[in-house]
């Protein structure tokens, strides 16, 4: 049975939390494509079910007890909006990514997420084909204590960085993303 539009928009993010490779191939387009997987691991930017499982991974690894707290849901024929709370404990390496490389690894804080995202999905043949966010990272960085930079939280960053474990994190949280993305 095909899923409405609402619909559509709960499972993308049911997936990102669950990493349901099933749900994945009935909510997600073959030929799906997510403009924010620049800052993701290369197999986030995966066409189809395969990045969005790979974006989930790595979005876990580093979130546990992540979760997507709907708020509003606006939809016509081809998009949904979705706007949403992204919530959840950072103890896993948040590694960001610029052009495949690493760019920025945040080692763990404990610390609670909660702030909002408002999402666009364009929908074709009853699936979600394309993906777009305006999110409030700079909320995010700052309850993780890295935006504004406290001492505390820069030193680490640049320990990591140096010691290489940021390197290792990244590689880890990279073949996380590729094996979620073979799933299919």
């Amino acid at each position: 049975m095909a899923m409405d539009a609402p619909e559509l928009g709960r499972g993308l993010f049911h997936i990102l939390v669950t990493g349901d490779p099933a749900l994945a191939a009935q909510v997600v387009h073959e030929d799906f494509h997510n403009r924010e997987a620049a800052v993701s691991p290369t197999a986030c930017s995966t066409p189809g079910p395969a990045g969005v499982l790979a974006s989930g991974a790595w979005m876990r690894s580093a979130f546990s007890g992540l979760r997507f707290t709907v708020l509003g849901i606006v939809h016509d024929t081809d998009q949904v909006w979705v706007r949403l709370r992204m919530q959840g404990r950072h103890t896993g390496p948040f590694v960001r990514f610029r052009d495949g490389a690493l760019d920025q690894a945040i080692p763990p804080t404990e610390r609670e997420i909660d702030f909002e995202q408002i999402h666009a999905l364009g929908l074709r043949d009853g699936k979600v084909v394309t993906h777009e966010a305006v999110r409030d990272d700079v909320t995010m960085l700052g309850q993780l204590g890295v935006f504004p930079p406290a001492p505390a939280s820069l030193l680490r960053m640049v320990s990591w960085r140096l010691t290489g474990r940021a390197a290792r994190a990244a590689a880890h949280v990279s073949a996380q993303a590729a094996d979620a993305a073979a799933q299919l």
